[in-house]
């Protein structure tokens, strides 16, 4: 093996382990410096979005509007991922056609959250509670 390779290697491994110290220290940190708290009951609960829990987890069934505002979200964060190639293949085309083809796009995504917030998608309707 060649010095320069083995020098790299102990750098990739110095990075390595820096990462791993800068990822756990805040976790070690947070413990030592957290007060020391009682648990109650009631923060080992669920929340269920702004919801009292009630009854047992397996027991309760979340509403449509729950898958949703999944697809919703799910939608709008691939269409966003899209727009990270299209803003580095941006110097590749024409500017004036480029600021088109992506105004029509973000136009598009536009169109659909206004859609989907005229049918009143995104009114949430509280549930009575049940004990």
């Amino acid at each position: 093996m060649y010095d320069k390779d083995l020098i790299i290697y102990c750098a990739i491994c110095v990075c390595a382990g820096l990462g791993s110290i800068a990822a756990v220290f805040p976790f070690v940190l947070a413990r030592l410096v957290r007060p020391a708290t009682r648990i109650h009951p009631r923060t080992l609960q669920s929340y269920e979005c702004g919801n009292l829990p009630f009854g047992q987890s397996w027991d309760f069934r979340h509403g449509i509007a729950f898958y949703i505002y999944a697809l919703i979200f799910l939608a709008f964060e691939v269409d966003i991922l899209y727009l990270f190639p299209v803003a580095l293949a941006f110097g590749d085309v024409a500017p004036v056609r480029g600021v088109l083809l992506l105004g029509g796009f973000v136009f598009m995504l536009a169109c659909g959250l206004a859609y989907a917030w005229c049918t009143g998608v995104f009114t949430w309707t509280t549930r009575k509670k049940i004990y």
